[in-house]
């Protein structure tokens, strides 16, 4: 029997996540699952441009 989670389930395990992580770390996370999602989108079209590095990552240099 499968598990089905009603609206106030949701509602209560967003809640809790909110709360665990905070809002600037689910955005950071949302980010990062998005730049991954892109690039894989890209490797499977078979784009091998190169992006430009951003200024910031390597301030060392």
């Amino acid at each position: 029997m499968p598990i089905r989670f009603g609206a106030t389930e949701l509602l209560i395990i967003l809640a809790i996540i909110l709360l665990l992580f905070g809002v600037g770390r689910i955005g950071k996370i949302a980010g990062e699952m998005g730049k991954g999602i892109r690039a894989f989108r890209q490797g499977l079209k078979g784009d091998e441009k190169e992006t430009p590095p951003a200024e910031n990552e390597n301030p060392d240099e």
